[in-house]
């Protein structure tokens, strides 16, 4: 099997990762900070609307490789503070419905450009 790269646009510059990588039924999703694609900022707003853009990001990433967020199987989430977990539940559960993926939910020190979340995710290929 062959690896391949998948990106959103162009590579995000001076990064060593790749935002997602199919191996292959498999897409691993790098972690997603609550930047917009567009303007390569943090987007503005509350912890929720930091938590939709992770997602989205994720979402993004998933789409460029031929699938999306009904598809993901595992989801880590990198928090600053544990206290927000019931916020981040209450945006994690409009996005995914039924089964959902298998999760763990880390409080880490610091996270990527001192954001509150980080997200990343692994999903399949549609058959």
């Amino acid at each position: 099997m062959e690896k391949r790269g998948v990106w959103t646009g162009s590579p995000v510059e001076n990064t060593p990762y790749t935002p997602g990588v199919i191996w292959g039924s498999l897409v691993f999703v790098s972690g997603q900070v609550p930047m917009d694609p567009e303007t390569k900022r943090i987007k503005e707003g509350d912890f929720e609307a930091h938590v939709r853009q992770c997602i989205e990001n994720v979402e993004r990433v998933l789409k460029a490789a031929g699938t999306d967020l009904e598809h993901v199987l595992k989801v880590t989430v990198f928090l600053s503070d544990m206290n927000n977990f019931s916020r981040l539940n209450a945006v994690y559960n409009e996005y995914w419905k039924g089964i959902k993926p298998a999760r763990t939910c880390i409080q880490a020190a610091r996270l990527p450009l001192d954001v509150d979340v980080e997200i990343e995710a692994i999903a399949s290929l549609p058959k």
